[in-house]
């Protein structure tokens, strides 16, 4: 969609804008089913990026303390223990820049995805930059999904990373795309951006070619020590909106609630699922923030009508579409890279 038609469609008077999201969710998705997703951080703190709002920065004094890589067992311990949760993706984050081939922590990663693999739930990892072969290796392994959030529009990407720039992640994206993978990316609410910079972060997402598989939308938690610890709490029928368009403009992608979720209350989380809205992060603990009791979530599910969706382990990457380009606010380097997917 273009930013024209989604700024139009952000203006609309609330109940309108349900009104046109629900019915583009119940074309889309009419089980009434939500997936629930268990992200464990398997390489905690210690990292070298400057995101202002990532506890795990080295940069900043958080309190997270630099942890090395799990090994293998404990991770699978975890991931069986998500599975009897009813989880049916299990994701995996590591606090690095990114990861290259032949190095022995990569090569550990690859260990524990082959693993986790075999217990019949969706793999989605997210490790900072990828390669072309790198992704083929992931992929190889048995990742199904591949997390890279852009965070917020181009524009205002820089005011929140100076490391890395926004088309390196989208650099990143069309690796792990062009590998097979699905791509799970979406973006964070409360950066200092305003409704403008979140409707061009879903323009660029709802142009990817082909579109992503999830789209998680985080609100952002302020951690004390980071940049952004002052940040004021987004506003919950700002997120409810941000939800109904992102269910309007990438209508085949699951819509996850993610970070932010804790400071929640029921009425707002049953907002978001009626917008749209049809995964969870499930469990005590995202990367470094609490999140709701399991309990807690499973009965806002059932006195919603709401179930519990079933894992896909051989999730198959959405096909490409053609004469669409990939990435409309990219920089004429990475339309090179564009025309190659449209």
């Amino acid at each position: 969609m273009t930013f024209a038609e989604l700024h139009r469609l952000y203006h609309l008077p609330l109940f309108e804008l349900l009104k046109k999201a629900r019915a583009v969710h119940e074309e889309n998705w009419p089980e009434g089913k939500v997936q629930l997703c268990t992200l464990l951080s398997i390489k905690t703190g210690g990292c070298s990026e400057d995101c202002g709002y990532c506890a795990q920065s080295a940069r900043y004094t958080t309190g997270v303390q630099a942890e090395r890589l799990m090994e293998k067992e404990d991770v699978m311990e975890r991931a069986r223990a998500a599975k009897n949760n009813g989880s049916t993706r299990f994701c995996m984050g590591a606090a690095w820049k990114g990861v290259r081939s032949g190095t022995a922590k990569f090569d550990q990663v690859l260990d524990i995805v082959r693993d986790v693999s075999t217990l019949g739930m969706e793999v989605c990892v997210t490790l900072g930059e990828l390669g072309s072969e790198e992704a083929r290796q992931l992929k190889e392994a048995g990742v199904t999904a591949y997390n890279h959030n852009i965070d917020t529009s181009p524009d205002h990407y820089p005011s929140v990373v100076t490391t890395h720039t926004f088309d390196d992640r989208l650099s990143t994206i069309r690796h792990a795309q062009d590998a097979g993978m699905s791509v799970c990316c979406g973006g964070i609410l409360g950066l200092g951006e305003n409704v403008e910079d979140r409707l061009k972060m879903l323009e660029v997402l709802s142009n990817f070619n082909p579109p992503p598989e999830s789209v998680p939308i985080n609100t952002l938690v302020p951690i004390s020590g980071t940049p952004l610890a002052g940040s004021n709490q987004v506003d919950t029928f700002e997120l409810v909106r941000v939800i109904a368009i992102t269910r309007i403009a990438i209508p085949g992608a699951k819509v996850r609630l993610s970070a932010g979720r804790n400071q929640m209350s029921r009425e707002t989380q049953a907002l978001c699922y009626f917008a749209g809205a049809n995964s969870i992060f499930y469990g005590e603990k995202l990367l470094t923030t609490s999140n709701p009791q399991s309990t807690q979530d499973l009965a806002l599910l059932r006195e919603l009508g709401l179930t519990a969706q079933e894992p896909d382990p051989s999730l198959e990457a959405p096909s490409r579409m053609p004469e669409r380009a990939c990435y409309p606010a990219c920089t004429p380097a990475t339309q090179a890279e564009a025309a190659a997917c449209s």
